[in-house]
């Protein structure tokens, strides 16, 4: 078994199974949803898509994203995992800055898409049995460091031959022993992030892999495995 990580984007390579991590704070947010009851999260990448879902299931779905880590004024919910402990509906639609435009990436590039974090990481990496490519959403395409930092704790659990890029990855996860220095490595913008930081730290307290299921229209659905 094979294990790579994608450090930005335009570095993804297909694999049996991809996992897609953007830590803070898409993939975190959609598996506290999930884990939280909602049936569904359909991830879009632009915004008037979003819109459009939403005008077609009225109130069985909520809106909810950002761009720049700011909610969206037209919707519903902006991106923090916390907005989601309780279902207010029986779908998220979900539209971040780029955590969502990678999910719709990989389910064009690999045979089977999950979605890791921190918060459910025993879960995630118990899930590998084969060839993987763990994608790293980054920041606009570059690399960001937090993404790293998670694909390496991934990297860690497997029992996997690593590229480089996982090795690099694993020695970054190594370099921080508490997820939170991990994730704070990296400079957020705007202030104001600090307790979703806390909240997406946290190890393996969802036991959830969220996965992609198929194309709603430009939307990617994903739900539990």
């Amino acid at each position: 078994m094979r294990c790579h990580v994608a450090l930005t984007p335009a570095e993804a390579a297909a694999a049996p199974l991809g996992i897609v991590v953007d830590v803070m704070r898409a993939t975190s947010t959609i598996a506290q949803a999930l884990a939280s009851g909602y049936g569904r999260v359909l991830c879009c990448a632009e915004i008037d898509d979003a819109l459009a879902l939403k005008a077609e299931l009225g109130e069985a779905a909520i809106t909810a994203g950002e761009r720049e880590a700011q909610m969206i004024e037209a919707f519903d919910a902006g991106a923090s995992p916390r907005e989601f402990l309780e279902p207010r509906a029986e779908t998220l639609i979900l539209s971040t800055t780029n955590g969502t435009r990678s999910i719709v990436a990989a389910a064009a590039a690999c045979h089977e898409v999950v979605l890791g974090a921190l918060l459910n990481l025993a879960a995630v990496a118990a899930h590998v049995r084969e060839d993987t490519v763990i994608l790293c959403a980054g920041y606009k395409n570059a690399f960001a460091i937090d993404d790293a930092y998670c694909a390496g704790r991934i990297v860690q659990l497997l029992d996997a031959e690593r590229t480089d890029a996982a090795v690099a990855s694993q020695v970054i996860a190594e370099s921080f022993p508490d997820a939170i220095d991990g994730i704070n490595a990296r400079t957020y913008g705007p202030p104001g992030l600090e307790e979703d930081i806390a909240w997406c730290s946290k190890i393996s307290v969802l036991e959830v892999v969220p996965r992609f299921s198929r194309m709603v229209g430009p939307a990617a659905e994903v739900v539990l495995y």
